[in-house]
């Protein structure tokens, strides 16, 4: 019981973080945008890494940020990296949060 409510924290944070990305996304993106963007990814996946919680996902979206913003692409490119940073920080949600609530799972 308590796993799938941990799922839905983390499915409802991820939802909250995509949703608030895309409303930026409306206006045309510059390079500059896509930088920002990019390095704000990386700088939470990197955190996921410290804590020994990145998601392949995560990888794999910086890449596709990445190709777009080489085809000058800077409205995909700043959606995808703002999906990356969403999917990093969840990740950092879910190793803060697994940090305790494994015990209430643990047999006594």
């Amino acid at each position: 019981m308590r796993r799938n409510s941990m799922r839905a924290s983390i499915l409802a944070l991820l939802t909250a973080l995509l949703l608030a990305g895309s409303a930026s996304v409306l206006a045309a993106n510059s390079e500059d945008d896509f930088k920002a963007a990019y390095a704000a990814a990386e700088a939470a996946n990197k955190e996921a890494g410290a804590i020994r919680n990145q998601w392949t996902t995560t990888a794999a979206t910086l890449a596709a940020a990445k190709k777009a913003a080489a085809d000058g692409n800077f409205d995909s490119a700043v959606a995808a990296s703002k999906e990356a940073e969403a999917l990093a920080k969840a990740s950092i949600f879910q190793a803060t949060s697994e940090k305790t609530l494994w015990k209430d799972m643990e047999i006594r």
